[in-house]
C-alpha cells in the first residue's frame, strides 16, 4: 500500500521537475519551505486562508497561534475544518484543542498509538501539506524543519484523506477535562 503511494509521489516529483512530459491536468505544483530561514508558518496560513471547502488536520504538537487562528477563520468562512490531534494536546491548561473546540471545530484525539506523530493538512481534497514541521512556534523559530506543499494532486490527497478517516475512526472526541474541575 505504501509502495504505490511512494512511487506516485516520485512520479509527481518527476512531472513537476520537468523530467517527464505531462498534460496540464497532471501538472501538480510542489513547494518547499525550510526553517530556519523561511517563513513556513505563513506558507501554511496562506494555504488555509485559500481553502474553499475543507481542511483536514493531523497534528502531533499544535501550538502555533497563527495556524490555529487561520483554521478558526476558515471555519467562520464556512470551510469544513476537522482535526485529529495526539493525546499530548489534552492538558490542564488552555490548549489548541480547547481553542478549536470553542470555535466549532471538531477535534478528535488519536490515543491508540504511542504517539500520533503526523503533521499533515489536506485542503479542498486536492492539496497536501506535510513534512517534519510541527504546527508550533518552536518549529518556526527554533528548529530545523521542512514543509512540503503539494498542490493539485487529488490522488495523493485522497490517500492522505483515507488515512485521516482511518485515524478518525480509531480516535475519540476531545474531552476538555478542565470543565470537570469546576
Amino acid at each position: 500500500m505504501l509502495r504505490p503511494l511512494i512511487m506516485r509521489l516520485l512520479w509527481v516529483f518527476c512531472v513537476c521537475a520537468g523530467l517527464q512530459a505531462g498534460s496540464a491536468a497532471l501538472a501538480a505544483e510542489l513547494r518547499t519551505c525550510f526553517t530556519p530561514g523561511e517563513d513556513c508558518t505563513s506558507l501554511i496560513v496562506q494555504q488555509i486562508n485559500n481553502a474553499k471547502s475543507s481542511v483536514l488536520v493531523q497534528a502531533y504538537s499544535f501550538t502555533s497561534e497563527p495556524i490555529i487562528k487561520a483554521l478558526s477563520q476558515a471555519k467562520q468562512r464556512g470551510v469544513d475544518v476537522r482535526a485529529i490531534l495526539d493525546k499530548s494536546n489534552e492538558q490542564e491548561r488552555y490548549s489548541a484543542a480547547t481553542f478549536l473546540t470553542n470555535h466549532g471545530i471538531a477535534v478528535l484525539i488519536d490515543d491508540k498509538p504511542a504517539i500520533a506523530h503526523n503533521k499533515v493538512m489536506v485542503l479542498d481534497g486536492v492539496d497536501v501539506i506535510t513534512g517534519s514541521f510541527n504546527f508550533t512556534k518552536a518549529a518556526q523559530e527554533r528548529n530545523a524543519e521542512n514543509v512540503l506543499l503539494i498542490k493539485q494532486e487529488p490522488q495523493l490527497a485522497k490517500a492522505y484523506t483515507d488515512n485521516w478517516k482511518r485515524r478518525a475512526a480509531a480516535s475519540r472526541p476531545y474531552d476538555d477535562f478542565r470543565d470537570k474541575r469546576r
